[in-house]
């Protein structure tokens, strides 16, 4: 299956002998540079990209682990801090301890926000850019605990012989209401400091699922224009309801690796090969809305994590080496940049690269494959990754390893950390799952 890199010669003869093919530099000269989203300066292309915790209080707010976490990125030097998916309906909450912002808890936000900020230029000398996802969880909805999924449509690839309710898929009028809530949230966002808001469409969350709705009936499914409607009008929407300065953006799904009429971004021969045409019309729609910057994501976690996030060690032998999933991804990110080259674009799909990341992303950035760097996983392991990168180069022996043990907490019901980097998860892992 492979493993992560811990040194860069290991790295070159991977990337040669698996037909990867990826650039790489020495310099990274390039990831110190500030880049310039409307009036935002993100100083230096190294991002942090949402990770939840599952580690809220019952009612939405940050607790005392998510204050843990965001104090480590914030101290960590990336200029740019995507923070986790927050539910914007009490039902649309993937576990009981997801945030979820509201009237009733606006003041816990603000202080979260106000924190990291403070802490950033207090330890680093400069202000991330933090942008907040808004989420409505759809198939994995799971508020109480137990799964109570909204779906957009049956899909005989994840539900196979145990096809959910139809009573679970949501009518349009429950969408014209999620969408509501998507634009109130990023007026909640602004109103709480954050400097932008992601209406989340990726990983096969609500609003990604309808990209794929394609034998769905009514405004929200079938052709193009339906199927896109959520996202679009809420991205509408909270441009207009927000102020010109705040960044209104997306993480997207651009390829999700399941065929047609089950997948976005595939083609439609039944094959799982990735056809750019759709994510391309959507990403010169959106741009054209006011759109300035996008981050980019393929596959989903749940089902085929191989595609988004290639592992060391998971849950199945991929019929692939991760090396092309990682190649897939950044080369499929580097085709949207083309074809909508003034949309700044964050990467995905770094962290299996291990010591060669940067020297990857900074050849990526020199040739205009995408704007930014976003690192995952790695920022569990290794929440100082960015200030480390900009002092010449990841440490093999803080890395992230790819084993997906944070995963497995994650989906156990725990809070997920890194096992083999924080004491603090590895007595989690060996409390719950180990049993110890």
């Amino acid at each position: 299956m492979g493993s992560v890199y811990t040194n860069i010669t290991d790295f070159q003869a991977e990337n040669q002998s698996t037909g990867a093919a990826l650039p790489y530099t020495e310099s990274y000269k390039v990831l110190s540079s500030p880049l310039s989203v409307g009036n935002k300066i993100i100083p230096n292309r190294l991002a942090c990209q949402a990770m939840e915790g599952c580690d809220g209080t019952a009612g939405g707010s940050p607790d005392e682990l998510t204050i843990r976490r965001y104090d480590r990125f914030a101290t960590g030097g990336a200029g740019l801090i995507w923070f986790e998916a927050t539910a914007v309906m009490p039902e649309a909450r993937a576990n009981p301890r997801q945030l979820y912002i509201h009237d009733g808890n606006l003041d816990d936000f603000k202080r979260e926000v106000t924190r990291i900020k403070e802490t950033a230029l207090r330890t680093n000398g400069i202000e991330p850019v933090v942008i907040m996802q808004a989420t409505h969880s759809g198939r994995y909805s799971k508020p109480e605990g137990t799964p109570a999924p909204l779906i957009a449509y049956n899909n005989p690839i994840f539900e196979k012989d145990s096809p959910i309710d139809k009573s679970r898929i949501v009518t349009d009028e429950y969408l014209d209401r999620v969408g509501e809530a998507l634009i109130k949230g990023s007026v909640l966002a602004e109103a709480a400091g954050f400097d932008g808001v992601d209406i989340k469409c990726c990983h096969r969350y609500l609003n990604c699922e309808l990209l794929s709705a394609f034998e769905r009936e009514g405004r929200y499914g079938g052709d193009f224009d339906n199927r896109t409607r959520l996202l679009r009008e809420s991205v509408a929407g909270a441009m207009q309801s927000c102020s010109k300065d705040f960044i209104i953006t997306s993480r997207l799904n651009a390829y999700d690796g399941f065929p047609y009429p089950y997948g976005f971004g595939v083609s439609t021969d039944g094959s799982l090969e990735f056809d750019p045409t759709e994510p391309i019309r959507l990403l010169q729609i959106l741009s054209e809305m006011g759109m300035e910057m996008i981050n980019i994501t393929m596959g989903n976690p749940y089902f085929n994590p191989h595609v988004n996030r290639p592992f060391a060690q998971g849950p199945y032998d991929p019929s692939e080496h991760p090396l092309l999933g990682v190649s897939r991804m950044l080369k499929g990110t580097a085709l949207l940049k083309a074809a909508v080259p003034q949309i700044k674009i964050l990467c995905s799909a770094l962290s299996y690269l291990g010591v060669a990341a940067p020297g990857v992303a900074a050849a990526m950035i020199e040739d205009g494959a995408f704007d930014l760097a976003g690192f995952g996983r790695q920022i569990f392991a290794y929440p100082d990754f960015a200030k480390d990168i900009l002092d010449g180069g990841l440490q093999k022996n803080k890395c992230c390893i790819a084993c997906s043990k944070c995963t497995e907490l994650m989906r156990s019901g725990s809070t997920p950390g890194c096992v083999i980097r924080d004491p603090l998860y590895t007595k989690l892992y060996r409390e719950i799952i180990l049993k110890k």
